[in-house]
């Protein structure tokens, strides 16, 4: 009786939540380790139905790398890097396309409908929602890599109203219709400003940004800007947790109300920091007291 009451005490938290943000937009950035573990992927998916039975608007935004990578490998390319960013010439670009906006993309929407949800897959066989241009870097050539300049908002508001998730892989079109490859963290933060949505959440290989980067325990749940920015002065915040970290604070600035970061191994970690007062990531918010 005990653990009833339990679960009913979780049950009325959420409800503050599910109010909260009921017909609010949400993206979600899959990527990671997450695609890797069919597990760890139902699981999420599972999370995102429920959000969207519950009234939420998901959006999904999804990479592909290590997919990628072992396409490359098969194909005896190997992976080069730019500034954290996939160099992609004609090759790679065939495998960046076949990988991501067919066989991943395809491979997620399946999933949710065999798991009772509906979705559409947004690739370049059916729609793409995704426009933009060739991205530079000063000295250095990327190849086939851009960056979104404008979103197909009709499309994906259309789906969201119409109880369907939509799926988005991370490449775009150009004006010449060169298809392009994006970082997955850009192409989710463009169309969460696009869209001006409630939330953007990214999922991570770590439970957040922490305090101690290798002491899970010194998790820092609520993060305001202008801390986000010392800690990365400091070292706290390094590596690749500095772009998804610079992401965030550039799509607070562009008017989407709340960030998150959180681990997407953790069984039902989108539920955990949507619908409980603590969560179990890292939030980043204007105007937050962070935690000591």
């Amino acid at each position: 009786m005990y653990t009833a009451v339990e679960k009913a005490d979780v049950l009325i938290e959420a409800l503050e939540w599910i109010r909260r943000f009921r017909d609010k937009t949400t993206v979600i950035k899959l990527g990671g380790s997450v695609m890797e573990d069919e597990g760890a992927l139902r699981h999420l998916l599972l999370d995102i139905i429920f959000m969207r039975e519950v009234g939420v608007r998901p959006v999904v935004v999804h990479g592909g790398g290590a997919a990628i990578n072992r396409a490359m490998a098969e194909a005896g390319l190997e992976p080069r890097f730019v500034q954290g960013r996939r160099y992609t010439d004609a090759d790679a670009l065939a495998i960046v396309e076949r990988v991501l906006a067919y066989e991943t993309n395809e491979h997620i929407f399946q999933r949710i409908e065999e798991l009772g949800g509906r979705a559409a897959p947004l690739n370049f066989h059916t729609t793409n929602v995704l426009f933009g241009e060739r991205m530079t870097l000063p000295g250095h050539d990327l190849g086939y890599v851009g960056t979104v300049t404008r979103v197909d908002l009709t499309t994906i508001e259309n789906l969201c109203y119409a109880g369907i998730v939509p799926v988005i892989p991370s490449m775009c079109l150009d004006g010449d219709q060169q298809k392009l490859n994006v970082n997955a963290d850009t192409a989710a933060t463009a169309v969460a400003t696009a869209l001006r949505a409630e939330k953007l959440v990214f999922l991570s290989d770590v439970n957040g940004v922490r305090r101690d980067k290798n002491d899970p325990t010194s998790l820092i749940h609520s993060l305001s800007p202008g801390k986000a920015r010392e800690l990365i002065a400091s070292g706290a915040i390094e590596s690749g947790m500095i772009p998804k970290v610079e992401a965030c604070l550039e799509t607070l600035d562009h008017g989407v109300n709340k960030i998150h970061i959180i681990d997407g191994r953790l069984r039902h970690s989108l539920l955990l920091e949507v619908y409980t007062s603590r969560g179990v990531g890292t939030e980043i918010v204007k105007g937050v007291q962070t935690n000591p």
